[in-house]
């Protein structure tokens, strides 16, 4: 029986440079993290805004993107404690009650329906033209092209231009993403690493909710 991939087997990340992910095979993303868009409680101009948006991106793509919803729990604990303090130290006996009704239905809440957090992270991606299984100068003149060769410890040296294509490309996403009133940040080199220990250690990730 075959063993399931790894989240690090199916991301085969080598390194991180100039805030994008550089592959094992030389090809680059760019994450972007995106702000969410509740739909439902926009007017019907606005969606239809919304709607136009997402088409004229779609349209406009001349590489392949991918859209990841990363989930992660939220832990209020910290948050339902600095409420039990704030009921301790309410002189007032009716407040004090109403506070405390409060954090024991937020409690009972949480123990029911877990609170979840969800980032929406676009990832912009630049591939070289070579495949590992093609000849070796076939490789070597692709990866001229490409913009990428090899390094003395034999890992692949990105060029300059191609992390420019890259740039151009996730600019290209963003202004897209902001006529549809969605705002798009590019994640940096800690941000990336976060958001990666996260993926590779799910069950012992939470969101800290203090205030």
């Amino acid at each position: 029986m075959k063993r399931p991939s790894s989240t690090q087997e199916l991301l085969d990340p080598a390194r991180i440079e100039r805030d994008a992910v550089v592959l094992k095979d030389g090809g680059l993303r760019k994450l972007l993290i995106v702000s969410g868009l509740n739909f439902e409680l926009k007017s019907e101009d606005e969606q239809n805004v919304a709607i136009v948006g997402y088409q004229n991106l779609l349209n406009g793509l001349d590489f392949p993107l991918q859209i990841l919803i990363h989930s992660r729990k939220v832990n209020i604990n910290a948050y339902i404690e600095g409420l039990a303090g704030i009921q301790a130290r309410e002189t007032n006996h009716q407040l004090a009650a109403l506070i405390g009704d409060y954090r024991s239905f937020i409690s009972s809440l949480v123990a029911a329906n877990p609170i979840m957090e969800k980032r929406f992270i676009v990832i912009v991606p630049r591939d070289p033209s070579f495949g590992s299984d093609a000849p070796a100068a076939t490789q070597a003149i692709a990866r001229i092209i490409s913009g990428t060769k090899s390094r003395p410890d034999g890992a692949l040296e990105i060029e300059p231009q191609a992390f420019t294509e890259l740039e151009l490309r996730a600019d290209q996403i963003i202004s897209s993403l902001s006529q549809m009133g969605l705002r798009a940040v590019p994640l940096l080199k800690d941000e990336i690493l976060e958001l990666f220990h996260n993926l590779m250690n799910p069950e012992t990730i939470e969101q800290k909710l203090t205030s």
